[in-house]
C-alpha cells in the first residue's frame, strides 16, 4: 500500500489545527462515508473523487489494523473519469460523416456536416460510457502523520491537489496547505514570511536579472528551492560532500542520476541531463554559467548510516521515486517492518528539512554576501575538464 512498500513519491501538506490525539474508528468512518463509488454526483468536468483503503483500486474496506500504522493514517485518493477512446471516436465520426455527406453533389462534406458528425459520434460514445466501460480509476496514496500533523500525497505534480484539499476538508473539516520551498522557509525562519523583503540572488552578474519566471509573484519565496539546489551543488563541488546539520548530525550528499536546469527569464528553455554524476558534465556547468537554475535533481543522501536515493523538485520540495533503507535485519515481524517503514519516511522528511535549514542559515545570515561572491566566482571559472578538476 502506497507509502508502506516500494519507492515513495510525495508532496507535503500541513494540516490546519491541532493534530489528532490518535487515529481511531471515527477517522475510518469518515473515510468510508466518502469512499469512492459511494458519491454518484460528479463534478462539472465529469470527474468523481473518493477515498479507497489502499488494497486495490476497488478496496473500500477501511480497518484499523490495515490503515493505521505507527501513528500514521494510510488511505488513497481515487479519481474516476470517463476516457473516451480517441480511435473509436474517430471511427464513429467517419461513419456518421459518410452517411451525412453521401448525397452531396460535390462529393465532399460541408463544414456543418463535419461538426454534426463529431457531435453525433461523441453523443454515441457518451451513451456507451453510461455502463462504465470507459471508466478509468486512478488512486494516489495518502499518508497522514500524526506526529508532525502533515499529509504526504503520493504525487509530484499539482494536478490533483485541488481535489485532495477539497475532499480532505469535506471529510475531516481541516484545511491543507502545501509545504513549498517558500512556505517551509517561512516556518523555519520568520525572516522569509510573505511580507519579507526577499528577492532572488544574482548568481551571474550581467546575465541573471533577479527574476524567476516560474514563481507566481510577490510574497512567494519558492525560488529559495532553486537557490538551495545551486548552493548545494556549489558546496559539494568546492567545500565537501559532507554537511554538518543543525542537530549536529552529518549528511553525505551526492547529485546523481538526473539534473534539470531552466532559464529563469523564460528565454533559452530547459536542459535535462541523465548521467551518473550530472553536475560534473561540462554542458551542465555551461548551463548554470549562462544563468540557468536547477529545477529538479537526483540526490543520494546518507545520514545516520541510512541511505536515501530520490529526485527533488526545487520549488515544491516534492520527492520523487525515493528508495528507502530496508528495515534492520533483526526486525522480522511484519508489523514491526511496517512501523520501521513509516519511521524511514519520517527520517527522509526530517533529513530534507535539516539540509534545507542548513542552506537557510547561510542564505538569511550576514555571511550570505560573502557566500554569494564565492558562488559568483565559482560560476565565473573557466570550463572544467571532463575529469571535473579545476582549470
Amino acid at each position: 500500500m502506497g507509502f508502506l512498500s516500494g519507492a515513495v513519491t510525495f508532496l507535503r501538506f500541513r494540516v490546519a489545527g491541532p493534530a489528532p490525539r490518535l487515529f481511531d474508528q471515527e477517522h475510518l468512518d469518515r473515510l468510508a462515508d466518502l469512499a469512492a463509488g459511494r458519491q454518484r454526483i460528479a463534478a462539472a468536468d465529469g470527474v468523481e473523487v473518493g477515498w479507497t483503503a489502499g488494497g486495490h483500486v476497488l478496496d473500500t474496506d477501511f480497518a484499523l489494523d490495515k490503515n493505521v500504522v505507527n501513528d500514521s493514517l494510510h488511505f488513497e485518493l481515487c479519481v474516476e473519469s470517463d476516457k473516451l477512446p480517441a480511435d473509436k471516436l474517430k471511427a464513429y465520426t467517419a461513419v456518421e460523416l459518410a452517411a451525412l455527406a453521401k448525397n452531396n453533389p460535390s462529393g465532399f462534406a460541408s463544414a456543418r456536416q463535419k461538426r454534426e458528425a463529431k457531435e453525433i459520434a461523441r453523443e454515441r460514445l457518451e451513451e456507451e460510457a453510461k455502463d462504465g466501460r470507459y471508466r478509468k480509476r486512478k488512486c494516489v496514496p495518502v499518508m497522514w502523520d500524526r506526529t508532525t500533523n502533515e499529509v504526504l500525497f503520493g504525487a509530484t505534480s499539482l494536478t490533483q491537489v485541488d481535489r485532495l484539499c477539497s475532499l480532505f476538508e469535506q471529510t475531516f473539516a481541516a484545511k491543507l496547505e502545501c509545504v513549498t520551498a517558500g512556505r517551509l522557509a517561512a516556518d523555519i525562519d520568520n525572516r522569509t514570511g510573505p511580507d519579507a523583503d526577499l528577492t532572488p540572488s544574482v548568481f551571474v552578474p550581467g546575465v541573471s536579472t533577479g527574476d524567476v519566471c516560474w514563481i507566481a509573484g510577490d510574497g512567494d519565496h519558492s525560488f529559495l528551492g532553486n537557490e538551495f539546489m545551486l548552493w548545494l551543488w556549489y558546496w559539494l563541488d568546492v567545500q565537501s560532500d559532507t554537511l554538518t546539520l543543525g542537530d549536529k548530525s552529518e549528511a553525505t550528499v551526492m547529485i546523481a542520476r538526473s539534473l534539470t536546469l531552466e532559464c529563469p527569464r523564460g528565454q533559452t528553455g530547459a536542459d535535462a541531463f541523465a548521467h551518473e554524476g550530472p553536475a560534473r558534465l561540462p554542458e551542465a556547468r555551461r548551463a548554470i554559467q549562462s544563468g540557468k537554475l536547477p529545477r529538479k535533481c537526483g540526490l543520494t543522501v546518507v545520514r545516520h548510516d541510512q541511505q536515501y536515493e530520490f529526485t527533488l523538485h526545487a520549488e515544491t520540495l516534492a520527492v520523487g521515486a525515493a528508495k528507502l533503507p530496508p528495515p534492520p535485519e533483526d526486525v522480522t515481524d511484519t508489523r514491526a517492518k511496517l512501523d520501521a517503514r513509516v519511521d524511514a519516511v519520517r527520517s527522509l522528511v526530517e533529513t530534507l528539512d535539516q539540509l534545507y535549514s542548513c542552506f537557510l542559515s547561510r542564505r538569511l545570515g550576514r555571511e550570505w554576501a560573502d557566500e554569494l561572491r564565492g558562488m559568483q566566482g565559482w560560476l565565473s571559472r573557466k570550463e572544467r575538464a571532463a575529469s571535473g578538476e579545476a582549470a
